[in-house]
């Protein structure tokens, strides 16, 4: 990969919560439910609470892609979008397997056919779904073991 994967670092907090919330609005074609200090406030002192955070830099240190993932959940996995479909999705995933206990779950919603399409070809098994979200939409659980 040309890309360089990293820890987490405040300095990419506000380039990731941009492409965030626009992969999701353009995803969901809904408003955000948060403010986007809400958002940035959620990446940079919550998530890490549960979970590891890796982001993939450019050749000019931006970041263009992260995931947040445990040893048990891959909680969110983003890449802007002018750099998909070149691997990176697929490598942090791989990341996040090579790391877990044997199982990894995920949610993503019903209307990102896109994002069940890749979970699938990467031998993630839907198991369940709900509407129990922050934005009221259906959404699959997604169940990897190796």
């Amino acid at each position: 990969m040309k890309y360089q994967v990293v820890e987490f670092k405040e300095k990419y907090a506000e380039d990731i919560t941009c492409f965030w919330r626009s992969t999701m609005q353009e995803v969901l074609n809904i408003n955000p439910v948060h403010s986007f200090e809400s958002h940035l406030h959620f990446l940079s002192h919550i998530l890490p609470l549960s979970y590891r955070i890796r982001v993939v830099t450019n050749h000019e240190d931006r970041a263009i892609g992260f995931i947040a993932f445990n040893e048990k959940e891959i909680n969110q996995l983003y890449i802007r979008s002018d750099y998909r479909n070149q691997g990176i999705g697929q490598y942090l995933v791989q990341l996040a397997k090579q790391q877990s206990s044997g199982c990894l779950e995920l949610r993503t919603f019903e209307v990102n056919q896109r994002a069940v399409s890749f979970y699938e070809s990467l031998g993630f098994v839907a198991c369940g779904g709900s509407c129990d979200n922050e934005e009221g939409l259906p959404d699959i659980l997604f169940r990897w073991v190796q």
